[in-house]
C-alpha cells in the first residue's frame, strides 16, 4: 500500500489518500463507514462543517484507538450556521474531539467577509495557535489567489483536482465510498505503477472527455474533479500551493 505522502510547501506532510465524509450523512452509519475506513487502512480523514458529520467522524477517530498523531484529519470552514471562523475552528475540533487539525481549508471564497486579506489573517492565527497545522482554501480561482497571496504571511499550503493515475500525478485521492471492498481496493491502487506513456494517454482522455471531467488548460480553476467516486487532491506548482 505504497500511497506514501506529499510535503506541503510549509513542510508538514499529507497521505496521498484519504477518506471523504461528505456523502455520508449523519448518524450512526457516517460513524460506521469511518470506523470502516479506518479499519481497511486509511490515516486521512477529509470532512468538513457543512457535511455536517464531524462529531461522527470524531467518534470513529476515538474508537479507533490510534494515537493523535497516526492520523491526519482535514476539515473546512463552510460558514455554517453564520458563524465566524474563530468560532468555527472551535466547534469543528470539539465535534471531532481532538486539540488540532492537520489541514483546515476555508471551503469557499464567498466566505471571506469583509474580504479575503481580513479572512486569511484569522486562518493564519488560527495556525500560529497552533489549532491548525497546515491552512490553506478550496474553490479559489486564480484572481481569488492573488488577492490572497497580496497580503498574506503564509501561503495557503493547498487548494481542493483515475487513482493510479493520481499517484503517478502525486496527487492526494478523496474517496468517499462506503464499499469495504472499494476501499481496499483504492488502498491497492498505490501499488500500480504507470509509465510515462501511461499517464499521458490518461490525460489525453481525460482532456477529450469533457463530459466526464472538468479539466480547464487556462488555469482558470485550480480545481479537477475526477470520476470513480472520488475528489482528488494535486500537487500545483502554480504559487507553490497544492491543489486540493
Amino acid at each position: 500500500m505504497p500511497w506514501d505522502v506529499i510535503k506541503l510547501n510549509d513542510g508538514n506532510v499529507i497521505p496521498k489518500i484519504a477518506f471523504g465524509t461528505w456523502t455520508l450523512g449523519n448518524g450512526q452509519q457516517a460513524t460506521d463507514n469511518v470506523d470502516q475506513a479506518i479499519d481497511v487502512g486509511f490515516t486521512h480523514i477529509d470532512t468538513a462543517q457543512s457535511y455536517r458529520n464531524e462529531a461522527e467522524a470524531g467518534v470513529a477517530i476515538h474508537e479507533s484507538g490510534l494515537a493523535r498523531e497516526d492520523l491526519f484529519i482535514t476539515t473546512k470552514y463552510s460558514g455554517l450556521n453564520g458563524l465566524d471562523v474563530e468560532t468555527s475552528i472551535q466547534n469543528s475540533l470539539q465535534n471531532l474531539g481532538v486539540k488540532y487539525v492537520d489541514l483546515y481549508l476555508v471551503h469557499h471564497p464567498r466566505l471571506a467577509v469583509p474580504d479575503i486579506p481580513t479572512l486569511w489573517a484569522k486562518m493564519e492565527k488560527i495556525k500560529q495557535d497552533g489549532f491548525a497545522k497546515s491552512i490553506g482554501v478550496s474553490n479559489f480561482e486564480i484572481e481569488d489567489l492573488q488577492v490572497l497571496l497580496a497580503s498574506a504571511k503564509i501561503k495557503p499550503a493547498a487548494n481542493q483536482v483515475l487513482l493510479a493515475w493520481a499517484s503517478a500525478k502525486g496527487a492526494i485521492v478523496v474517496t468517499s465510498s462506503t464499499k469495504k471492498e472499494r476501499l481496499e481496493g483504492y488502498l491497492d491502487a498505490g501499488d500500480i505503477k504507470l509509465t510515462p506513456e501511461d499517464v499521458s494517454a490518461i490525460d489525453s482522455a481525460g482532456v477529450a472527455g469533457a463530459r466526464c471531467m472538468v479539466v480547464r488548460s487556462t488555469l482558470k480553476r485550480l480545481v479537477v474533479v475526477a470520476l470513480v467516486g472520488a475528489a482528488v487532491l494535486g500537487t500545483c506548482g502554480y504559487f507553490g500551493i497544492d491543489v486540493l
